[in-house]
């Protein structure tokens, strides 16, 4: 008997042998491996007289190719007979009651960062996220923030270390910083996220949510500024007109600055926006200040444009009735189930990102 028909008749008794997933790998690896039987009659070839090389080749791929079959199917018999006995062992009692089922609900505030994304999404903002820990120069010096300012001082920033070089955001404005420095202009971009001062009562929380607005181009002005603030409140709000009007402000990072107050009426104990002789305060914007545009080596000569800062939280009370922010923090289910949004019931104006 030759070699190769020694080898075939050897394993082929192995193979018909009852085998576990670990034997079979070993008769693969001494088969197949590096320095396996069939491995090294391959490395015969070139040895072999000429006359007989294409015999000897042709009859060693055909027990390669019969061996390698085997092996296969062996394989995926073993693999079944494990499954059916895993099955046999793992048996379901469907007399077992079942368990509770408690259906969660999307959170007031993560439903409107959704709602507010959307809509800056549609008129060609792109949203971009930053960490919570940021350094100071991000959080306030490129944003042409003084030493001296008040927003620096410790009974208002969380620092995370007696140097002040780390801290929790104060804003998300530090965002713009990072997209713009590691961009080119022209930028338009929105950041909504988490962020921290040391403030709480009935309409401050310690950790609140902000988004933040970015528009920088060739010849922007307040007046696209205006248009698109404009528009966003009417989709937000779902109104068809708004009252609004900007009052003179002042923000480091921002010259012109200003705050920006919508119309609204109080009616059966309900705030109705967009009516009315009264005035809210929403948030605040203006011209990016030159200063912040050099810090982020963008030529203020060339780019110019605006930003805004609004309360993600606020927004959310406003439009969906809520009376305290200390409530959206609280982890009660009872409120949550109150005012949460069900993930297959929306509302109808919703627009999902995924749309």
């Amino acid at each position: 008997m030759s070699e190769l028909k020694k080898i075939k008749e050897k394993f082929l008794l192995k193979i018909q042998s009852k085998l576990n997933p670990s034997e079979i790998n070993q008769i693969k690896t001494d088969l197949f491996g590096k320095e396996g039987l069939i491995t090294s009659q391959f490395k015969k070839i070139g040895s072999i007289a000429e006359s007989e090389r294409k015999k000897f080749a042709s009859d060693l791929n055909l027990i390669k190719d019969e061996l390698s079959d085997l092996i296969d199917l062996k394989s995926k018999e073993v693999e079944i007979e494990q499954i059916n006995i895993k099955l046999r062992k793992e048996k379901i009692d469907v007399t077992l009651p079942e368990r509770n089922f408690l259906r969660g609900k999307i959170h007031p505030v993560s439903q409107t960062i959704d709602e507010i994304s959307a809509i800056f999404s549609e008129i060609g903002f792109n949203v971009e996220e930053g960490p919570d820990v940021e350094n100071e120069y991000n959080n306030f010096t490129a944003l042409n923030t003084p030493d001296n300012h008040p927003a620096r001082d410790m009974h208002d920033t969380f620092y995370l270390d007696v140097n002040k070089e780390k801290l929790l955001r104060t804003h998300t404005s530090p965002v713009q910083i990072r997209t713009m420095m590691n961009g080119k202009a022209p930028f338009k971009i929105i950041a909504p996220g988490r962020t921290y001062r040391s403030d709480s009562d009935q309409t401050h929380s310690p950790m609140f949510h902000q988004v933040e607005g970015l528009h920088i181009d060739k010849n922007i002005n307040m007046g696209h500024l205006k248009g698109c603030l404009n528009y966003f409140i009417k989709e937000f709000f779902e109104v068809d007109k708004i009252k609004m009007r900007f009052r003179p402000s002042h923000f480091p990072f921002t010259e012109p600055s200003a705050e920006v107050d919508i119309g609204y009426e109080i009616k059966d104990g309900k705030i109705i926006i967009g009516e009315g002789d009264k005035w809210l305060e929403i948030l605040g914007c203006g011209m990016v200040h030159p200063n912040v545009l050099k810090n982020v080596k963008v030529d203020p000569k060339k780019y110019q444009g605006y930003a805004f800062g609004i309360g993600i939280d606020r927004l959310a009370m406003l439009k969906y009735g809520i009376n305290d922010l200390r409530s959206f923090f609280e982890c009660d289910y009872r409120w949550l189930n109150h005012y949460g949004f069900d993930p297959i019931d929306v509302p109808t104006n919703y627009r999902g990102l995924s749309r």
